[in-house]
């Protein structure tokens, strides 16, 4: 595919706008166009870049190849739906919907259309994420800590949804087994949805994990901790930094192994355009992108049983 992508946002709001810098700066791809209900917003995005404001993004579906769908999750499925049915690909930011079954009713039109639906976790393209895999070997225990202070965005969702599912994405994708069973707990305290959640997580290839996420925290973290038999990984998603511990090879006086540790620092590599170039290479090639609707999908299911369990005990 040589001639450039045309491309639209629909969503003007806070990330909509970094999903419109990253198309602008792509040199595969033309932003035609900014969709959103408040034309001030939609307006002065659209200004930035060249494009053109629209308020319905029913007008914009014979104009684009492409888009970014940054709407609330209550909106992913209907204006997902549509732009696929018309063979249009899809970036549909996390959770991909409100359902597993709407989440199926996707992957399936974007297969029979050839269109490419890809989730936005944006966490899979962070530096440091990438910079784990080489090191990973069987994980046997996974803890992740994702804390942020309280802010009215996002709250039309429960913190399973708006900040566990990234740690529950990446989980999944290293552990790659299926889920045995799942214990959840958490409560509401600021808002109408659970704000506090921490769930355990039980594989049958017997790797447990335990994740917590709190969007009423005083500070913020986001930390990834693997263990495995000869290592111990320790993320910091925030710092960009990676330590590992491994068994070394010679025996200390003591006559244990001793113990090597290591510790990377990673640069910030800008993973929302990371993410919007997998997006463009995955159209340009018919490849797969890295967080697939599949992949989406599989996050969804388990915040789905996470809230359920947790709902069932308040």
């Amino acid at each position: 595919m040589s001639q450039l992508l045309k491309v639209a946002v629909v969503g003007a709001g806070h990330l909509g706008k970094w999903h419109a810098d990253k198309y602008a700066a792509c040199a595969d791809c033309e932003l035609v166009a900014v969709v959103d209900t408040n034309a001030e917003n939609a307006g002065a995005i659209a200004d930035k870049h060249g494009a053109e404001p629209f308020a319905d993004y029913r007008d914009i579906i014979s104009m684009v190849d492409a888009i970014s769908l940054v709407v609330p999750t209550s909106l992913h499925y209907k204006i997902g739906r549509e732009f696929l049915e018309a063979g249009i690909h899809c970036l549909i930011e996390k959770p991909v919907t409100e359902t597993a079954d709407e989440a199926e009713t996707l992957i399936r039109i974007a297969a029979e259309q050839g269109a490419v639906l890809q989730v936005g976790h944006i966490e899979r393209f962070n530096s440091v994420m990438l910079g784990i895999t080489p090191h990973l070997h069987q994980p046997q225990f996974i803890e992740s800590t994702r804390l942020a202070p309280f802010t009215l965005r996002a709250t039309d969702v429960s913190v399973i949804l708006d900040l566990m599912i990234h740690d529950i994405d990446i989980i999944l994708d290293l552990v790659d087994s299926p889920i045995a069973r799942v214990s959840a707990s958490g409560i509401s305290v600021l808002s109408d949805t659970i704000d506090i959640a921490n769930a355990r997580i039980e594989f049958e290839n017997h790797c447990v994990a335990n994740v917590t996420a709190s969007r009423i925290s005083r500070k913020r973290e986001r930390k990834l901790r693997i263990f495995q038999k000869d290592a111990y990984l320790s993320a910091d998603f925030q710092e960009k930094i990676l330590a590992i511990n491994r068994k070394g090879e010679t025996d200390n006086p003591e006559g244990y192994k001793d113990i090597s540790h290591q510790e990377l620092n990673f640069e910030d590599n800008d993973a929302l355009n990371l993410e919007v170039l997998d997006f463009v290479n995955a159209i340009k090639t018919g490849g797969r992108p890295l967080v697939d609707g599949a992949d989406g999908k599989r996050a969804l299911e388990t915040a789905i049983e996470i809230t359920s369990q947790i709902k069932q005990s308040l």
